[in-house]
């Protein structure tokens, strides 16, 4: 197969492709295997070279970053489109799902990716500003505190055996905690 001079064409949509295969399948090694998955594995699910996801992320660090990057741009999309006095509440269900599900938020925290962890803080911090301004918050109730509460849960959603209705449970005592 040739390549086109300036790097356009088929091979550079190929190339997309196999990107986005191999981020949902490391997402998917990462969320069963934790951080110790391997690279060979996300190969393997992805149907690509181990050399084909080195040429994307030279180092597995690399891989876990981009899959933050993704996660976190959705997790920010989500809370853009929340509003309003619950938005807060729902979205701490959202962020739930996503650890419990995929070891992934927690791992962000972990990661300590300075730009995610700051964009994160601030879609936080506009969706408590809200809820406070409804009078679904305290106004006693500060960033640092939520964010801690988010870390906290996400870690505890990551110990395994959480279902949907511990998570629920554990989410209505944070909710009636976060009250006026």
């Amino acid at each position: 197969m040739r390549r086109h001079p300036e790097g356009e064409g088929p091979l550079r949509a190929d190339a997309q492709r196999n990107r986005a295969r191999i981020l949902d399948a490391a997402e998917e090694v990462f969320a069963e295997l934790g951080p110790a998955g391997s690279t060979e594995e996300v190969a393997r699910r992805a149907g690509v070279a181990v050399g084909t996801i080195f040429r994307h992320f030279p180092t597995k660090a690399d891989l876990l970053t981009a899959i933050m990057k993704r996660l976190q741009a959705n997790l920010i999309t989500a809370a853009e489109e929340l509003s309003g006095p619950d938005g807060l509440h729902r979205y701490f269900d959202i962020i739930l799902q996503e650890a419990a599900e995929k070891r992934s938020v927690a791992a962000l925290v972990e990661l300590q990716l300075p730009e995610a962890v700051g964009q994160l803080r601030q879609t936080v911090g506009s969706l408590l500003k809200q809820a406070q301004d409804a009078g679904t918050v305290s106004r006693t109730i500060e960033l640092p505190e939520v964010m801690a509460l988010l870390v906290s849960l996400c870690q505890g959603a990551l110990t395994g055996g959480w279902d949907e209705q511990l998570r629920k449970r554990t989410l209505n005592i944070v909710i009636a905690g976060l009250k006026p």
